[in-house]
């Protein structure tokens, strides 16, 4: 990787430490030419997310820490506050970092659906299961809209890598680390891949269960952090909206939805839309996390494979299913459901 990408790091830890100081480590300095970032250290306990949830510890403020932190890096540099010149500036700077976007487009919208070197996966259990993919007509249709997505939609600064390998806590504490392969594209990229890595979380414990602890209690806890998250996010981001409707963003100007009513239906649509955008990319960097090139602990440390490929084909089929059929879901509640189904 190329490495520029500490300078788009920085960029992004600087803005988004702008817009949310309470969840970003600060950055004291940058060295361009050396690609050195001087930032604040996260002392201990602070642990990588990852961590905590493979050992099964609880963290009773995660889903409010990260709904604010996704809703207030996401709206205010998207163009519901901004002016269309200042976006397409940042835009454009942004636009930079092609080598880490196009590392995205290959390895979660490409190889998982063609034969490729660069995959692997739980083999022998999971042969059929990755080849199924790679027939799947309708899966490609779908992963084709999605990279079209993430490749066009320049919607918001987004971190584009927010997995829960770049979350640091403790009990009290959350801070978002990583963001090189920030850029300006879709909001839901960002909430799909941390709700995406919960689910994965979620279908890892019974790997990790064991007489002393059957890791039910944790999976309840898991699903209602991924509720909460999102219907915190949907709150913070639609008050965010009411709070500067009248202000400077150009998307919707106030003189022409200029009514309750008006201005309801184009919320609700935006909210619907950024709603099924972060189901499949979520579940699109579910299915490459399973059969791509990069994995994750979560199920990767599960040491029996016969019982880790069982939860890897529950959290496979979800995947599959939900990026198909995305749009049928309403609420987050349903997806909760849907998760428990499989």
């Amino acid at each position: 990787m190329t490495k520029e990408r500490a300078y788009f790091e920085s960029l992004a830890l600087k803005e988004e430490g702008k817009l949310c100081p309470q969840h970003v480590p600060e950055v004291y300095h940058f060295d361009r030419t050396m690609s050195l970032i001087g930032m604040r250290y996260l002392e201990p306990p602070h642990i990588i997310l990852r961590k905590g949830l493979i050992a099964g510890v609880e963290y009773p403020l995660l889903a409010e820490h990260m709904s604010d932190f996704m809703a207030k890096t996401l709206f205010f540099t998207s163009l519901l506050f901004r002016s269309t010149t200042e976006h397409k500036r940042d835009v454009a700077e942004f636009c930079g970092n092609v080598e880490l976007c196009r590392l995205t487009e290959q390895v979660v919208f490409s190889d998982p659906y063609k034969v490729s070197e660069y995959n692997r996966w739980n083999s022998p259990y999971l042969d059929q299961d990755a080849e199924a993919v790679r027939e799947d007509n309708l899966l490609k249709l779908e992963v084709a809209e999605l990279k079209s997505k993430f490749c066009e939609k320049a919607q918001a600064l987004i971190h584009g890598d927010l997995h829960t390998g770049s979350v640091m806590v403790t009990r009290e504490s959350t801070q978002v680390i990583d963001p090189e392969f920030a850029f300006y594209g879709p909001i839901g990229f960002d909430i799909g891949a941390f709700l995406g890595n919960l689910i994965l979380a979620y279908y890892s414990q019974d790997g990790h269960a064991d007489q002393a602890n059957d890791r039910k209690g944790y999976k309840e806890w898991i699903l209602k952090t991924i509720e909460d998250t999102w219907n915190l996010f949907h709150h913070k981001f639609t008050a965010l909206w009411d709070e500067h409707k009248n202000g400077p963003g150009e998307a919707y100007l106030p003189a022409i939805y200029n009514n309750p009513e008006v201005q309801l239906l184009v919320q609700k649509k935006y909210i619907t839309d950024v709603f099924h955008d972060s189901l499949g990319f979520g579940v699109a960097k579910m299915i490459r996390r399973i059969i791509g090139v990069t994995h994750v602990e979560d199920l990767e440390s599960i040491a029996d494979a016969g019982k880790r490929a069982t939860c890897e084909r529950r959290a496979l089929n979800l995947a599959k299913t939900l990026l198909k059929e995305r749009r049928k879901f309403e609420s987050i509640s349903e997806i909760v459901s849907a998760i428990q189904q499989f």
